[in-house]
């Protein structure tokens, strides 16, 4: 059902980017239009312009003087002869008045020798114009006409519409970095289904030949011959207690794997703390004789909790507090409250964690290069189903190093509003 989900929420997003592309570029195409039609006709205006103040007001044309030959050619026809310095100076007049503002060429008709005669190459960003050679062609009926060319009519039209095209290049950055998006989720989540199977069908096949170990074990312990042998009893001893340990391991991983899988289901309750956490610490000491742990807390505090996940945070963090710890460990669970909430907080006297590392303790497989933790087994592991469990609650948890010894982590568990 999540499979089908993401795919429809991707070919979605895909499709309304794809959809937003293809608007835009069918606006710039309009915009481009409109600019286009819009340069025309200022144009023929200035044109029309010149053509007055060249000719006279009392004289009159059947059609437009102004004929757009082609998309940046024009022929204006004149009834009378002109003087071409004159019309080049109307041409800069006009064309700066209508803000014409990219560079233009002008050809004149010299009725005596029936030839187009170049007359200038005219810049709009320079001071001086350019000398150039460039053919006109001659028009038939027409006997006092001028030509003029906007050979960069094209530049000056782009130039006028970047707006539109920055935001269309961006549109089509975006939709490359969807589709790259899109791939990089698609091969993670192929990685993550591949990485869970796999440690799932380990897993399984390592829990199968340990529980025939502990079987065995356990039934070797309990003959006569052992129980005799105090060297024997010491050595099945050794292979139950790191079976165990092993054993707890491999449900972790496969607790991880499930729940990344199918996510977390908590059954809240309501958890009176202190006797809860009481019964926690004294299985903690039967295991550990040198484990201190000194419980400050209110007798009527509770806290609303999946009582499973509880336990194994509560435990994580004292089985923390031990296995780091190079002299007797020694715990001081305390409670605090304020308006906001309750904090519960674990002081230890272990080795401490270096401060840079603090944020990455709670990563998965993340594991502090200590020297002390070469000496202890384990996947780095605890932590990051501690931070989930807290997670899914709504709570939060922090971690800070002690001013003499140790750390004091400190779960917030927020008031319900």
């Amino acid at each position: 059902m999540e499979i089908k989900k993401l795919n429809i929420i991707i070919t979605l997003g895909l499709v309304a980017i794809i959809g937003i592309l293809i608007a835009q570029l069918l606006w710039t195409r309009q915009a481009y239009n409109l600019e286009d039609k819009k340069f025309n006709q200022k144009v023929n205006i200035a044109l029309l312009e010149v053509v007055e103040k060249l000719s006279g007001e009392q004289t009159s044309f059947i059609q437009s003087p102004v004929q757009n030959v082609d998309n940046d050619y024009y022929v204006v026809n004149i009834n009378n002869e002109f003087d071409p310095t004159i019309l080049e100076y109307y041409l800069k007049t006009e064309f700066t008045r209508f803000q014409i503002n990219t560079n233009y060429t002008y050809a004149v008709y010299n009725c005596h020798s029936d030839k187009m005669i170049y007359g200038k190459y005219i810049s709009a960003h320079q001071e001086t114009s350019k000398n150039k050679t460039i053919n006109f062609p001659k028009h038939e009926n027409l006997t006092y006409y001028f030509s003029i060319r906007f050979p960069d009519k094209m530049t000056y039209m782009i130039g006028s519409l970047k707006f539109w095209y920055i935001l269309t290049f961006a549109l089509i950055i975006i939709l490359l970095v969807y589709v790259y998006s899109i791939y990089t989720i698609i091969q993670q989540k192929k990685f993550s289904e591949l990485q869970r199977d796999f440690i799932n069908n380990m897993t399984h096949e390592f829990k199968t030949p340990l529980s025939s170990i502990l079987l065995a074990t356990e039934s070797l312990n309990k003959q006569e011959i052992v129980r005799e042998n105090s060297k024997l009893q010491t050595y099945t001893s050794i292979i139950i207690n790191q079976s165990n340990k092993l054993n707890n391991h491999i449900e972790k991983i496969l607790n991880i794997a499930k729940n990344d899988a199918a996510g977390l289901s908590l059954k809240t309750e309501k958890i009176l703390l202190l006797p809860f956490i009481q019964e926690i610490a004294e299985t903690m000491q039967q295991k550990n004789v040198n484990l201190t742990i000194d419980l400050n807390i209110d007798n009527n505090t509770y806290v609303i909790a999946d009582k499973f996940h509880f336990t194994n945070i509560i435990y994580n963090l004292l089985d923390n507090s031990v296995k780091y710890c190079e002299t007797a460990p020694h715990v001081i669970i305390s409670t605090d409250k304020d308006s906001k909430g309750l904090y519960l907080k674990f002081k230890d006297n272990g080795v401490g964690i270096p401060t840079k590392n603090i944020p990455q303790i709670f990563d998965k497989f993340y594991r502090v290069n200590a020297k002390k933790n070469s000496e202890i087994n384990g996947f780095g592991l605890g932590l990051f189903y501690v931070k989930k469990i807290v997670q899914q609650h709504h709570w939060k948890i922090s971690v800070e190093n002690n001013q003499n010894q140790g750390i004091t982590t400190t779960l917030f568990l927020p008031f319900s509003k």
